[in-house]
């Protein structure tokens, strides 16, 4: 039983582990509302979900059920079975988690605990059906197939209610308040504010109160016999007070209300989705103490974990009081909520998500059919309803311009409201609804009833969302196979394989929080600038910004030079990466100075194009991006090298223009770009020898010395290079402006 020990501890802390991981995802599910609408500071919101969670975890005992009957049938399996099969979902369940984490991407945590305990349940049937020489039908003895089906049903049609309800009601709220509700909210908040708790009471302490470990039987069956009872007071005690805030004080009930929302929402959260955490761990200490009874341990079958789950209270608690912490102090979950919050924002700014023709052809097929709708409709009560979801003149009281947040508090009303009662209800018929599937799409279906969707950012939200939703798919198949196969791989390798995969747990671990810590700040730095705040805006930034790209144009001109002349595919390669990454520091700068025309138009210079000035930086980037890759390609598939004659040229090219850009770098270290005139000279130079050159190229290919191949490589290079000396005057010519316009501002 040693060794089992040793599994049973694995299993503890892998579920502290999917304890942190999962919450990190899940984190999204119920603080995206309070975050995005900034109802009050991070530590507020954070307090609020913190009580939500530890009580929700007191709430979740009858989930625990699901993983430990509701994919299999225990009685089939044996005692060393289960802790395998437990062994590979666990394992499964955090790497997934992680990797969603890593790249800020809303997963389900009850999808990939489920396929992975449904996964690692089938191959283990077929592990014993073939030592059994038995048929493959029997597998259904040994999984509950209609359950199984159940539950996927249950989660999946999930998407599609969440969606539907919250644009239905989110285009009722709107058009009952309008984005301008200050006053509508005075005269009518109350009654609304009080369906919107009572809602929420109803399906948290009424429907939801049979997994409450916590309670009597006798509270439990008397709330139960007694709903309408409860509704009533609920309702009549949030309208009370609610209307008493209103009459007495100046606080905006809206924000209470969503406090009291993320709090439940937490709660809820937690009361279904614990049990994708710690309920296999649960299911493996409760298979561990049945075999230590037992004379027979390793041949016993598991039949106890028919019986009711009695999950220790302070087990549940300590659960709750690891996922608070990870709210609190993990970076992932704030890249998680960021990702949502974005796709549903009022406002244009940074898209994390590149248009996908799926979702360009979704857009186009909208609004043709918007159209056709407002065709239909009668002209006068169209732009009565056009007028109360008109957003552009909102005030958002207490925030500034640049602190606005991503909706406002109507909207993160509806968010809580409607994901509370839909999660809720999953959790009292013990259906293990996804919390990710249905915050988001209730978040996505109010961003769509809202019109934050627009001409400019439709297309790459469609393509987030779509990316979410086949994200989920793959997470089904994905973690169904992955634990099937460590499931054979701890089966047949026994201990060794465990352990084995624990190192590389711990190493992907370490690994994939390097990876998310750069890319975090990538994304920081792209928000900002795309928001226009701060610093991203002035002359200075700016300069900066122009000498990265000419500093990068020098490396990466190096990079392929080295390459070409030494036919080196690493340094090639690494060419593209780099001159990849100029293309998207160069959109940044681009976005940059549209943001800052404000800062600069002091200075406007009528000599100065700055439509031709702003494209140079993409030019530039895009010149390097061909010539590194047409160079890899070329020496990829061993082509001929440059001879003598053209290694020489080339040589002397490079040093040209490397000179040029250092001499621009220098002038705009000193603030000396007024005086160009050298730079024109060295420009001119350099198309001259590029002319001379090329001329060079006929006769060499004349002759038979250059391959065709080489030659058109050659000439692709001469006329790049030309064009990126071009753009470097015209940069240098604008970082003139840029100059003369910061001391302006000084």
């Amino acid at each position: 039983m040693e060794t089992y020990l040793f599994f049973l501890f694995i299993l503890i802390i892998l579920a502290i582990s999917d304890l942190m991981v999962g919450v990190a995802n899940d984190a999204v599910n119920f603080i995206n509302s309070a975050v995005g609408s900034k109802v009050s500071t991070r530590k507020v919101i954070l307090s609020f979900a913190t009580v939500g969670i530890l009580f929700g975890a007191l709430f979740s005992s009858g989930m625990m059920e699901v993983a430990r009957k509701g994919i299999f049938n225990p009685s089939m399996f044996t005692f060393p079975n289960l802790m395998i099969v437990f062994l590979a979902v666990m394992f499964v369940d955090v790497l997934f988690l992680d990797f969603y984490n890593t790249f800020g991407l809303p997963t389900s945590t009850t999808v990939s605990m489920v396929s992975s305990l449904f996964g690692a349940s089938v191959f283990m049937s077929l592990i014993k059906i073939h030592e059994a020489n038995s048929s493959i039908d029997n597998i259904v003895n040994y999984i509950n197939v209609v359950k199984v089906t159940g539950i996927f049903s249950a989660i999946f049609l999930s998407v599609l209610i969440s969606f539907t309800a919250g644009s239905i009601i989110q285009f009722l709220s709107r058009l009952i308040f309008t984005f301008n509700y200050e006053k509508r909210l005075k005269r009518y908040g109350a009654i609304w504010g009080s369906l919107a708790l009572t809602s929420i009471v109803y399906f948290i302490f009424v429907k939801g109160i049979k997994g409450a470990s916590f309670l009597s039987d006798d509270i439990i069956k008397w709330v139960l016999q007694n709903s309408i009872i409860v509704l009533t007071i609920s309702f009549v005690f949030w309208a009370l007070i609610l209307e008493m805030v209103i009459l007495f004080t100046n606080i905006n009930i809206l924000k209470p209300i969503v406090l009291i929302g993320t709090s439940s929402l937490a709660l809820s959260f937690a009361a279904n989705d614990l049990v994708n955490f710690i309920g296999v761990p649960l299911a493996g200490l409760s298979s561990y103490k049945l075999a230590s009874n037992s004379t027979n341990p390793f041949t016993m079958t598991m039949e106890g974990l028919l019986e009711p789950a009695k999950t220790n209270p302070l087990l549940l608690l300590a659960a709750g009081l690891i996922m608070a912490l990870t709210i609190w102090k993990s970076k992932k979950a704030q890249t998680v909520t960021r990702t949502e919050i974005n796709l549903g924002r009022q406002f244009d700014g940074y898209e994390k998500f590149d248009s996908s023709p799926i979702a360009r052809s979704i857009v186009r097929v909208s609004f043709l059919f918007g159209k056709k709708v407002k065709s239909i409709i009668p002209k006068k009560i169209y732009k009565k309803i056009d007028k109360r979801f008109d957003s552009d003149n909102v005030e958002y009281t207490g925030h500034n311009k640049k602190e606005k947040p991503a909706f406002d508090l109507i909207r993160a009303t509806v968010n809580l409201m409607v994901s509370s009662c839909l999660i809720s209800l999953g959790t009292a018929y013990t259906l293990p609804l996804s919390t990710t599937y249905v915050t988001f799409m209730v978040a996505m279906g109010t961003s769509f009833a809202d019109r934050s969707w627009g001409r400019e950012s439709a297309v790459y939200r469609v393509s987030g969302v779509i990316t979410v939703i086949a994200g989920w798919v793959l997470t089904a198949f994905i973690a169904f196979l992955m634990a099937g196969i460590l499931t054979l791989i701890f089966y047949y390798g026994k201990l060794a394989a465990v352990i084995g995969t624990s190192i590389l747990t711990i190493y992907i671990f370490i690994r994939t929080a390097l990876i998310h810590k750069e890319a975090d700040k990538k994304i920081q730095k792209k928000e900002l600038v795309f928001s226009g705040d701060g610093v991203a805006l002035i002359p200075e930034s700016i300069l900066e910004d122009v000498m990265h790209c000419l500093n990068q144009t020098i490396n990466i001109y190096e990079d392929i030079y080295s390459g070409l002349t030494n036919e080196k595919r690493k340094q090639l390669k690494k060419a593209i990466k780099e001159s990849q990454e100029l293309e998207e520091h160069s959109e940044l700068v681009i976005r940059k100075l549209l943001n800052s025309i404000h800062y600069l138009e002091n200075g406007y210079d009528e000599d100065i194009d700055f439509g031709k000035a702003i494209s140079s930086f993409r030019e530039i980037s895009n010149s390097l991006i061909e010539i590194s890759e047409i160079s890899f390609n070329h020496v990829d598939n061993n082509h001929s090298g440059f001879v003598k004659e053209q290694k020489e040229d080339f040589k002397h090219l490079r040093n040209n223009l490397i000179d040029l850009i250092n001499t621009a770098t220098k002038k705009i270290n000193k603030e000396d770009s007024r005086k160009i005139d050298d730079i024109e000279d060295n420009v001119k130079d350099i198309k001259k020898f590029i002319k001379k050159i090329s001329k060079n190229q006929l006769s060499l290919l004349k002759n038979g010395t250059v391959k065709p191949r080489t030659n058109l490589l050659f000439l692709n290079l001469l006329f790049k290079t030309e064009n990126i000396a071009d753009n470097v005057l015209t940069i240098m010519n604008f970082s003139r402006f840029i100059t003369e316009s910061k001391k302006m501002i000084k």
